[in-house]
């Protein structure tokens, strides 16, 4: 029991940079606390001791926000970062060295008995708010982008993100645009942004044609002067930073 939380301790220290001493770690750390407690009802739960061990989970998921079926399997060095709204599953199973951020599931797709929850693989890494659905896999060494919705296998050393989650190439997950842990990737942005930033280096194409096109004519002896003042006013840089 000691030697596993001192592994989960140093799990910590090794994942988040914000941990300074075990004294913080051990009382300030929800993901660490739940986990201590799910070992508990863990054991009651095979011990056939079924409603005590759903009491004391219940009792975790009120002190930190975590809610852990005490049938799920989890292995060793397991971290939930934050962990707010973190939702595992009674048929779950997880490896060793597995990171979930804050509002993620592993939920079930199904009312019948039985295996109903994912299994993830050792090292897997599932991005905040993401949902991994029914009883699926995630192949070792994985990574859930944050927000996506699994519902199919992801293998071993892919990385899936999205609504619902796709497997990126390997362009794609080398790419800064790949898996991210908080946020949506740079390939994600919000649609109106982009059509605006579209508009944008099309006027300024327009703009260095009609420059071309006055110079031209200056050139013919015609007075362009009026026009490029006009021409002038409208200014796609000061509208590219209010975007920005």
């Amino acid at each position: 029991m000691f030697k596993n939380i001192r592994e989960d301790i140093t799990s910590v220290f090794d994942r988040d940079p914000a941990a300074r001493s075990t004294f913080e770690v051990l009382t300030c750390y929800p993901g660490l606390h739940a986990r201590i407690i799910h070992r508990m009802s863990n054991n009651l739960w095979h011990a056939n001791l079924k409603w005590l061990a759903r009491f004391l989970s219940h009792i975790a998921r009120w002190f930190t926000g975590i809610e852990i079926h005490p049938g799920a399997t989890i292995g060793r060095r397991f971290f939930i970062d934050h962990g707010m709204g973190v939702v595992i599953g009674e048929t779950a199973e997880i490896g060793d060295d597995v990171t979930l951020y804050h509002g993620v599931t592993l939920g079930g797709t199904s009312w019948k008995e039985g295996k109903r929850h994912p299994t993830l693989g050792n090292g897997v890494v599932v991005g905040a708010g993401a949902k991994i659905l029914g009883p699926i896999s995630i192949g070792a060494g994985a990574k859930i982008g944050s927000n996506a919705v699994v519902v199919k296998d992801v293998p071993s050393g892919a990385t899936a993100t999205g609504i619902p989650a796709r497997i990126l190439d390997e362009e794609k997950k080398n790419a800064a645009a790949g898996f991210n842990a908080y946020g949506i990737g740079n390939d994600q942005n919000d649609p109106v942004n982009k059509a605006l930033h579209g508009l944008i280096g099309h006027s300024v194409t327009v703009d260095q044609r009609i420059e071309f096109i006055l110079k031209q004519l200056e050139k013919m002896g015609v007075p362009v002067d009026e026009e490029r003042a006009t021409a002038d006013k409208f200014d796609p840089n000061h509208l590219n930073k209010i975007v920005d």
